[in-house]
C-alpha cells in the first residue's frame, strides 16, 4: 500500500484514514513503513501512524501536498486469543441472527415488520432448545439412562461402574443417575451464558457518540416504515426515569411510534433524515442482548428440567406425584415468561438505549437454575420398581422442534412475501426469501451439530454396529435423528446438479469473455491464447458469487423437504431407516441400509470436524485468523436475534470510526478521506451515516473490492438496498468506488449520477494491469482479484481527485493546554 502517493497542492490539511478488509492486516503494511506508532485505542482495535507523522496536526505546514496517514486495525475484533475458537460451536447462531437482518424493505407495515423479528427470534429460541435438548439425549439418554442401565455397557466402560444399574450403589437408582448427568447440559448452558456475558460486556457496552447531532426530523406518519422495538409506553417511561443524558432525552423528545427509517423514500435533500445505520441507538443493542441472553439461559435450563421431569412422571405416586405436578406446571409458568419475554420487544434504536432490566435479567436465569435444581432433587427419590428400560422420550422431543422450526420457516417466508410485494427490486437475493432461507439453514446447521453428536456418542457405546442397527440391548439415539442423517447422503446428491450446471456454465462464460479479454488489451500487446483464457477464467469464476442465491435456495428447499419427510417416516415406521424397510425389494433395503450407515458416519465426520478444526484454531494463531475472516463476514450485524452467537465487532470498530472522523475535522478543520477494502468498506460505509451532516459535508468516501450492493445490498436489501446507497451518495460530500470484473466479493454499488453528482462507480479497473511484459512492467504481472488495489495506478489519481473535490480546510484550532493533556500532541483521543 501506498499511502504517501501526493495529494493536491491545495486544499489544507488532510486526513487519509485506512480501513482495512477481511483477514485483517498489520498497521506497517497498511501504511508501508515498519516505524508505526499507536496514536488512539487498545490492542484490540486502535489507529497507527507512521512515526514520523506523529506530531502532524501541531505541523499543518508540513502536509500541505499529501495527506497525513493513519490506519484503523480491527482484525484482533474476530481473531485475537484463543478462546475464540469456541465461537465455532456457535454457528447456527450466527447464521439465525443474519436472517434478522434479511427482511425486505418495507413502508408502512408495522404489524408485518414486527412479525418478522418475533418469528426469527422464535426460531433462534428453537435452535437454543435443539442444542441442550441434543447434550441432554447424549447425557441422561444414552449414556445415563441406556448404557448405565445395561450390563454389558456399564462393564465395558469403567467410569460407569458406580451409576451401573447392577452395582447396587446409591448412584444406581435411575432417577439419581439422571440428575447426576443433568450436569453436563447445564454446564453447557452455563457457558454459553458465560461467553455472551464476557462479550457482551466487550463489545454492546461500547457507547457511541452522543450530543454531536441535532436530533433528526420525524418522519410523517405516511412514509413511517415499522419496527418491533419501541413503544409509546416505553418511550414514556425511559423519559421519566431520567437516565438518558439531555442530548439523547431530547432526541427522542418526539412520539415514538415505533417506527424504523430505512425505508422512507428518498427525497431531493435527505441529509438531515437519519438512514436505518444512522441512527443513534443502531450499534447500542445492549438492553436487548441482555434481555434475550436471560431468556435463552432460562430456556436451556428449563429443558434440562424438562427431561428431568418427563423421564419421572410416569412413575410417580402420592406425594411424588402432586410435587411433581407442581414442577412441571412452574415449568409451564416459566415457559411462558421466556416466550414473553422474547416475542415482547425487538431492537431500539432511533435512541441510545441506556436501561437495563437488572431484575428480569437476574431473576429469569436464577427462577429457572432454582426450579431445574428442585427437579433434580425430585428426580432422586427413590421408586420402587423403577428401572431404565427402552429409551427416555427424545423422539417426540426432536419431532416437535422439527416440526416447530419447518413451520416458523415457513411462516418467516409468508411475511417476507408480504413485505416484498409492494417494491421488488429484481437484484434482491431470492426476491426477499434470504431471511427465510438462511434461518432454515441455521436449522440444517443445528441439526448436523446435534444429531452428528449424538450419533457419535451411540457409535462409541454401541460398538461397531451402526446406531439403532445392532442386536444388542441398547437402542441408540433417537429414531429421528437417525432419519436425519439418513437424507444427508440425498442432500448432496441433490446439490451436484446445481453444482455441475454452475461449472458448466463457467468454462462456456469463460470462452464467451475470451473476444472481450482481447478487446480490452488489443491495443497493448499481441494476442496469446493461453494469458485470455486466465484471465477470462478469472472473470467467469468472479461472476460464481452472483450464483450464490440459487444454491442457497436450494439447500434451503430441499432442506426443509427432506426435514418434513424424515419426521413421517420416522413417526410412520418407528425404526430407523435400516430397519423401517425390512420386508421391501432388496434394493430399497439395501439403499436405506446404505443410506443410514453413511449418513451416520457424515454427520459425524462434520461434527468431528467442527472439534478438531476449533481445536487446531485454538493453538494455531493463522488457522485462528482463518476462522476470523469467517467471522468478519457473518458477525457485522448486532445481536439481534440470538443472545449466544459470536458478538458483532462493528458496535466497536464503527463508534471508533466515528469518534475519530469527528474528532479530526472538529480539531483541524481539516478534510478527510475514509478509504475502505472489502469489509472496511462496509465499515467506513456505516461509519460515514453516523457523522453529523456537518462533518459529512468533509469527508470523502473511497471504497474498493466492497461488497456493499453485490452482497450487503441484495442479502441486506432493507438496510443497503438502492435507496439506500442513493442517499448514502446524496448525504457524504463525494463518493467513489473502484472495482475489477476479476473480483469475486466486490463489485460496482450501481448508483447512478444524480443532482450535479458524478456516478459513484468508477470505470472497471484492469486486471491484470498488463497483458504481456512491457517496458513499465517486464515481468508477467498477477491476477490481484480482490486484493492489492491499492497497486493500481488508478487508485492514487482517485483519491486526489476526491481531496480535490472536499472544501478547503477551515482555519486551523490550536488547542489548549488542557485539551493536549487530554488527547496529546499526537491527537490520542480521551475516548
Amino acid at each position: 500500500m501506498s499511502p504517501a502517493t501526493p495529494a493536491p497542492e491545495t486544499g489544507g490539511a488532510a486526513l487519509e484514514l485506512l480501513v482495512h478488509g477481511v483477514g485483517g492486516a498489520t498497521p506497517q503494511d497498511m501504511l508501508d513503513d515498519p516505524r508505526t506508532v499507536r496514536v488512539t485505542g487498545d490492542r484490540t482495535a486502535a489507529v497507527h501512524r507512521r512515526a514520523e507523522d506523529l506530531d502532524a496536526e501541531d505541523h499543518p505546514e508540513r502536509y500541505a501536498a499529501r495527506p497525513v496517514p493513519e490506519a484503523y486495525c480491527w482484525s484482533n475484533l474476530t481473531s485475537g486469543d484463543g478462546a475464540r475458537a469456541l465461537w465455532l460451536l456457535l454457528l447456527p447462531f450466527m447464521v439465525a441472527n443474519l436472517a434478522h437482518w434479511m427482511r425486505p424493505p418495507a413502508v408502512g407495515r408495522p404489524g408485518l415488520v414486527r412479525l418478522y423479528g418475533v418469528l426469527v427470534r422464535l426460531v433462534a429460541l428453537t435452535l437454543t432448545v435443539l442444542l441442550t435438548a441434543a447434550a441432554c439425549e447424549v447425557a441422561l439418554d444414552l449414556t445415563a439412562w441406556q448404557c448405565a442401565g445395561t450390563a454389558a455397557c456399564a462393564d465395558a466402560y469403567s467410569w460407569l461402574g458406580f451409576l451401573a444399574a447392577d452395582s447396587g450403589g446409591w448412584w444406581s437408582v435411575p432417577g439419581r443417575r439422571l440428575a447426576l448427568a443433568a450436569l453436563v447440559p447445564t454446564a453447557l448452558v452455563g457457558l454459553l451464558w458465560y461467553l455472551s456475558n464476557r462479550t457482551w460486556s466487550a463489545y454492546e457496552a461500547q457507547r457511541p457518540p452522543v450530543g454531536y447531532d441535532a436530533p433528526a426530523p420525524e418522519p410523517r406518519a405516511d412514509t413511517r416504515a415499522a419496527t418491533e422495538v419501541d413503544t409509546p409506553t416505553e418511550v414514556q417511561e425511559e423519559a421519566q426515569t431520567g437516565t438518558q443524558a439531555p442530548a439523547e432525552a431530547e432526541a427522542q423528545a418526539a412520539p415514538e411510534a415505533a417506527a424504523h427509517e430505512e425505508d422512507r423514500p428518498v427525497g431531493p435533500a435527505p441529509a438531515e433524515l437519519r438512514p436505518a445505520l444512522g441512527r443513534p441507538g443502531f450499534w447500542y443493542g445492549r438492553r436487548l442482548v441482555a434481555r434475550l441472553r436471560a431468556a435463552h439461559t432460562a430456556a436451556g435450563f428449563l429443558t434440562v428440567a424438562a427431561a428431568l421431569a418427563t423421564a419421572t412422571a410416569r412413575h410417580d405416586t402420592g406425594t411424588r406425584a402432586a410435587l411433581g405436578l407442581a414442577l412441571r406446571a412452574a415449568l409451564v409458568v416459566l415457559c411462558a415468561v421466556v416466550l414473553w419475554v422474547v416475542c415482547r420487544r425487538g431492537r431500539s434504536e432511533r435512541r441510545l438505549d441506556l436501561r437495563l432490566e437488572r431484575a428480569l435479567v437476574s431473576w429469569l436465569p436464577a427462577a429457572s437454575l432454582l426450579l431445574l435444581a428442585l427437579t433434580a432433587l425430585h428426580s432422586g427419590w427413590s421408586r420402587p420398581g423403577w428401572v431404565s428400560t427402552g429409551t427416555l422420550p427424545g423422539d417426540a422431543v426432536f419431532g416437535a422442534l422439527t416440526l416447530v422450526q419447518g413451520g416458523l420457516v415457513v411462516a418467516l417466508g409468508v411475511v417476507a412475501l408480504l413485505l416484498q410485494r409492494p417494491r421488488r427490486d429484481p437484484r434482491t437475493a431470492l426476491r426477499g426469501l434470504g431471511g427465510p432461507a438462511v434461518a432454515m439453514l441455521a436449522c440444517a446447521l443445528a441439526g448436523v451439530m446435534s444429531g452428528g453428536v449424538a450419533q457419535r456418542v451411540a457409535d462409541w457405546l454401541d460398538g461397531p454396529a451402526t446406531p439403532g442397527m445392532g442386536h444388542g440391548p441398547r437402542i441408540g439415539p433417537p429414531v429421528l435423528l437417525s432419519w436425519q442423517a439418513s437424507v444427508i447422503p440425498v442432500l448432496l446428491l441433490l446439490l451436484l446438479a446445481p453444482a455441475a450446471l454452475l461449472a458448466v456454465r463457467t468454462v462456456f462464460a469463460a470462452r464467451r469473455l475470451r473476444p472481450a479479454v482481447e478487446a480490452d488489451y488489443g491495443a497493448h500487446a499481441e494476442p496469446d491464447p493461453v494469458r485470455t483464457g486466465q484471465i477470462a477464467a478469472g472473470r467467469a469464476r468472479a461472476a460464481l458469487t452472483d450464483s450464490a442465491p440459487v444454491l442457497v435456495g436450494v439447500v434451503a428447499g430441499a432442506t426443509l423437504l427432506l426435514g418434513a419427510a424424515s419426521v413421517v417416516g420416522a413417526w410412520a415406521s418407528g425404526n430407523v431407516p435400516g430397519r423401517a424397510f425390512d420386508g421391501a425389494h432388496p434394493a430399497i433395503a439395501s439403499l436405506a441400509t446404505a443410506a443410514q450407515a453413511l449418513g451416520s458416519w457424515m454427520i459425524g465426520f462434520g461434527f468431528l470436524l467442527f472439534v478438531t478444526w476449533g481445536r487446531r484454531a485454538y493453538k494455531d494463531a493463522s488457522a485462528r485468523r482463518t476462522i476470523g475472516i469467517l467471522w468478519d463476514v457473518g458477525t457485522f450485524w448486532p445481536r439481534a436475534a440470538h443472545p449466544f452467537a459470536p458478538p458483532c465487532y462493528a458496535e466497536r470498530a464503527v463508534p471508533d470510526l466515528t469518534w475519530r472522523m469527528s474528532s479530526w475535522t472538529r480539531g483541524t478543520g481539516g478534510r478527510l478521506v475514509i478509504s475502505g477494502h472489502s469489509q472496511g468498506s462496509v465499515l467506513a460505509a456505516a461509519a460515514v451515516w453516523q457523522l453529523t451532516p456537518a462533518t459529512r459535508g468533509r469527508v470523502a468516501l473511497l471504497t474498493y473490492g466492497s461488497p456493499l450492493e453485490r452482497l450487503y445490498g441484495r442479502w441486506f436489501p432493507a438496510y443497503f438496498g438502492p435507496e439506500a446507497l442513493r442517499a448514502l451518495n446524496r448525504t457524504v460530500h463525494c463518493w467513489t468506488n473502484l472495482h475489477r470484473a476479476t473480483d469475486p466479493i466486490g463489485g460496482p454499488v450501481h448508483v447512478p449520477a444524480e443532482d450535479g453528482r458524478p456516478a459513484v462507480d468508477a470505470e472497471v479497473l484492469r486486471d491484470p494491469v498488463a497483458y504481456g511484459r512491457t517496458r513499465e512492467h517486464p515481468l508477467p504481472e498477477p491476477i490481484l482479484g480482490h486484493s492489492d488495489y491499492q497497486a493500481d495506478p488508478a487508485f492514487a489519481d482517485r483519491r486526489t481527485a476526491l481531496l480535490d473535490r472536499l472544501p478547503p480546510a477551515l482555519p486551523h484550532q490550536r488547542r489548549e493546554p488542557d485539551e493536549r493533556h487530554r488527547q496529546g500532541s499526537s491527537g490520542r483521543s480521551s475516548g
